[in-house]
């Protein structure tokens, strides 16, 4: 599964390549300022997706003697550096736009349309299958990737309908069509600066130890209570590694139980659980006696 993951890695890298060529290329070319402002996103992107392609190598890498935990939290990291550049390269869009607002309107050209609806499809076809390898692996960088793929559809898309509407503008003379441009991409930028807020935000949740899903915690719960000899679940913590999750566990057993039952109940709630939740790495169990006035003073539990 790990190659699928690479390999949706590199196409992207290899795509952002080409794409940033030929939009800087046309853009200047044909002095579509919207192109070329899409054309440094696209270099952005060629950043982030390096860093998701290192990250993704690294997360693999075994536990060590330093990372006893493994190295899975890389991804969360070039999540984060992903959003960043996003937001950096919307904010740049924004002033290429304002920018264009007080500039000499440039001719458009059909080939910078075509330009621009080339790279709306072909990230549109890179969004569809990073997104589908990213969550059958629960690779978050990969999933970073494919957001990314889906802002420069945004971004393509602005471009495409900005040089079409001058284009239109041009060709039966209508006023302040050259403008269009500028206002698409004010518009877009804004839907790609809360599509990294939102990415910056996960990245960061998932550094600090943010608690897993009130559902998925109820999952465990109950999934822990169909163990036998499990008598009350006292405390349950889960986080987010890489693409797996640590389950810290507290449950009480009957107080009458050997240390290898005691042994036994732990060991079958950490299968039953990694049985069920299949996202689940690692499970740690601490076993509380129970006793019968526990009962009597819980009878709900």
């Amino acid at each position: 599964m790990a190659n699928k993951s690479l390999f949706a890695v590199w196409i992207s890298l290899i795509s952002n390549v080409l794409l940033t060529v030929l939009k800087i290329g046309v853009g200047i070319m044909f002095s579509s300022n919207v192109l070329v402002a899409d054309g440094i996103h696209n270099a952005g992107d060629v950043v982030a997706t390096i860093a998701a392609l290192t990250s993704t190598i690294v997360s693999k890498k075994p536990a060590d003697e330093d990372h006893p935990y493994g190295h899975g939290k890389a991804e969360a990291i070039a999540s984060g550096i992903v959003a960043i550049i996003l937001i950096a390269a919307a904010l740049l869009m924004v002033y290429k736009a304002i920018e264009s607002f007080f500039a000499p309107a440039a001719e458009a050209s059909l080939i910078a349309l075509f330009a621009a609806i080339i790279s709306l499809i072909w990230k549109q076809v890179l969004y569809i299958y990073c997104i589908r390898v990213g969550k059958a692996e629960n690779s978050r960088s990969l999933i970073a990737t494919a957001y990314d793929h889906i802002a420069d559809v945004y971004a393509s898309l602005a471009a495409s309908i900005g040089i079409g509407i001058t284009l239109i503008g041009e060709h039966f003379d209508i006023p302040y069509t050259e403008y269009g441009d500028g206002v698409a991409g004010i518009i877009v930028s804004y839907l790609v600066i809360r599509l990294g807020l939102k990415m910056g935000r996960e990245s960061i949740d998932i550094l600090m130890d943010k608690n897993i899903t009130p559902e998925q915690l109820e999952q465990l719960n109950s999934i822990i209570l169909s163990v036998p000899n499990v008598k009350r679940v006292d405390t349950i913590r889960a986080r987010e590694l890489g693409n797996a999750i640590i389950v810290d566990v507290k449950v009480s057993v009957p107080n009458l139980l050997t240390v290898q039952q005691g042994h036994d109940v732990s060991r079958e709630v950490k299968s039953t659980i990694k049985e069920r939740m299949h996202l689940v790495g690692d499970v740690m169990v601490h076993l509380n006696p129970w006793y019968d006035e526990d009962e009597e003073e819980n009878p709900t539990q």
